[in-house]
């Protein structure tokens, strides 16, 4: 059973950094791309990073770039989420997502995702 599962969300103050991560069972990353999303209350559901299976190519919204940065380590099968300098905006319920394509670009389209894991909430408050 493919099965992607995130953890590291909790509550920190603002300036304050995060590492999220998404360990996946049940298949092998290297084969997907693999996106960052994430879904505040009342909003839809926004990209906010992806990496190509190869990892030679990442596409971030510009209202993260310089605060975020997303790795990952094959040999884990599990990707991350470094997040620093966060603000109350960043402030939502993280996803990570899969899909399987051509391995040059990722896409941040929600709607390419075909395995998504639960969530974690990440809260940046004083």
């Amino acid at each position: 059973q493919l099965q992607l599962v995130e953890s590291g969300g909790g509550l920190v103050q603002p300036g304050g950094s995060l590492r999220l991560s998404c360990a996946a069972s049940g298949f092998t990353l290297d084969y997907y791309h693999i996106g960052w999303f994430r879904q505040a209350p009342g909003k839809e559901r926004e990209g906010v990073v992806c990496m190509s299976r190869s990892g030679g190519s990442t596409a971030y919204v510009d209202s993260v770039k310089g605060r975020f940065a997303m790795s990952r380590d094959n040999a884990k099968n599990t990707v991350y989420l470094q997040m620093n300098s966060l603000k109350p905006e960043d402030t939502a319920v993280y996803y990570c997502a899969a899909y399987a394509a051509a391995p040059r670009y990722c896409s941040t389209s929600p709607d390419r995702y075909d395995y998504w894991g639960q969530g974690t909430q990440v809260t940046v408050s004083s």
